[in-house]
């Protein structure tokens, strides 16, 4: 072939790490077509594509270089990953088996046209776990979970990972969390082996459970765990943060400052659910997707109050991330609802809110998922986000998600795990 594709530092990375993609060997000034491919682990293809001309060397810098059509525009390094997408419609990019990587095929064609004449090409394979770091299944007591452990005695800061209420086990945030440095317990709450994807109630002596368990790991400092969690999973992190004190920092990640559609029952309390009609749930009529923005009662009436997760009591440190174009939920309203509070009662907290992102704020260069099933209620659901502001926001997002722990569980020089 006529062109070397290659991939800096590595073409064996972790999924979370930026790349340098470059073209050697091509004409001076010739025009040629990037495109990325992958397939995931249920056969699905997603791609991207992007238009360049090669500099007078005859090479191609991604990271200097403009995109001058295709899936996005001007310089941007990693846009053909966050900007893949499947040819079948509503199709969401997730890892379910975290011990192998995605292989993205980057090839290089002649020309703007049809991509017929291919001049060469490479293979980024982008991990989800670092070498060393540990998987371990957990059936603990009621618990259904999966534990990472990074490579070392410790002791590492340790996390407890929530994701929504499409409900499984989700390990793959969880498992990069690892190969960072912090010994995370990716934890299911909904709809996994025994437990329904419906519940009555949700106990937090469940969630309780999680933080004993992790404390008892040799490897976990202890000065206190964090939780992070999304949609669900942030508003549940909240109500860890707030009534069990081993929790010391708490990440929400477009999640509510009430409790939403079931009772959370504690020792010796239960917050009911704030009011809600599903009758208000909108339809996109080009989807077909629904939206549940105005789902709830207004949180700001007096009535609802008791269905607030009282923040204010709590000694934990808070991040709250939102984006301002989520179309399933008022994350950014719900949000400001508990800093509000916080610094109401002077507490210092830190909230991120992020022009033209989605609901879905995941690990950088994960691609938008604007619209897809939801598991639980098996219907399609609307997540918003524009591609380029919601792939910005995931990177910012991810650095000060990261960066908000080792500040409050350990000391920020502590050393972290490297692929």
């Amino acid at each position: 072939m006529a062109a070397r594709v290659s991939v800096l530092p590595s073409r064996r990375c972790l999924f979370d790490d930026p790349v340098q993609i470059r073209v050697a060997g091509l004409q001076p000034r010739q025009a040629v077509t990037l495109r990325a491919s992958l397939v995931d682990e249920t056969g699905e293809l997603f791609q991207a594509h992007a238009l360049y001309r090669a500099g007078s060397s005859g090479e191609l810098d991604l990271s200097r270089s403009p995109a001058l059509g295709g899936s996005y525009l001007g310089v941007e390094p990693m846009g053909l990953l966050w900007t893949l997408q499947s040819k079948t419609p509503y199709k969401r990019l997730a890892k379910r088996n975290v011990l192998t990587p995605f292989c993205v095929d980057l090839e290089v064609f002649e020309g703007h046209g049809d991509m017929s004449r291919l001049l060469g090409k490479c293979t980024n394979e982008r991990w989800f776990l670092a070498e060393g770091v540990k998987r371990i299944s957990v059936r603990e007591g009621r618990l259904r979970a999966t534990l990472f452990l990074p490579p070392g005695p410790g002791p590492f800061p340790g996390l407890i990972d929530l994701y929504g209420s499409g409900g499984g086990l989700i390990e793959y945030r969880a498992s990069l969390l690892a190969s960072r440095g912090f010994v995370t317990l990716a934890l299911a709450y909904v709809s996994f082996e025994d437990i329904p994807a419906l519940p009555e109630i949700l106990e937090l002596s469940y969630f309780e459970e999680a933080v004993n368990f992790l404390q008892k790991q040799k490897q976990v400092k202890d000065t206190g765990i964090g939780v992070l969690g999304l949609s669900k999973g942030g508003e549940l992190a909240l109500s860890m943060a707030t009534f069990l004190p081993g929790i010391k920092a708490a990440v929400s990640i477009s999640g509510s400052s009430f409790n939403s559609f079931v009772p959370l029952k504690g020792d010796g309390f239960t917050i009911p659910v704030h009011p809600y009609d599903l009758r208000r749930m909108k339809l996109n009529d080009e989807s077909g997707a629904v939206d549940f923005l105005d789902v709830v009662d207004d949180h700001t009436d007096p009535a609802t109050w008791d269905c607030r997760i009282p923040v204010e009591r709590s000694s934990a440190k808070f991040l709250f991330l939102s984006g301002l174009d989520d179309l399933n939920w008022k994350s950014d309203l719900y949000c400001r609802d508990a800093v509000e509070r916080l610094q109401q009662h002077g507490r210092e907290v830190e909230f991120y809110s992020y022009s033209g992102a989605g609901h879905l704020l995941e690990p950088p260069y994960l691609p938008l998922c604007k619209v897809s099933i939801h598991r639980v209620l098996g219907m399609m659901v609307r997540w918003g986000g524009h591609w380029r502001e919601h792939a910005k926001a995931q990177e910012d997002a991810w650095r000060r998600i990261q960066a908000f722990f080792w500040q409050h569980l350990m000391d920020s020089d502590t050393p972290k795990s490297k692929l």
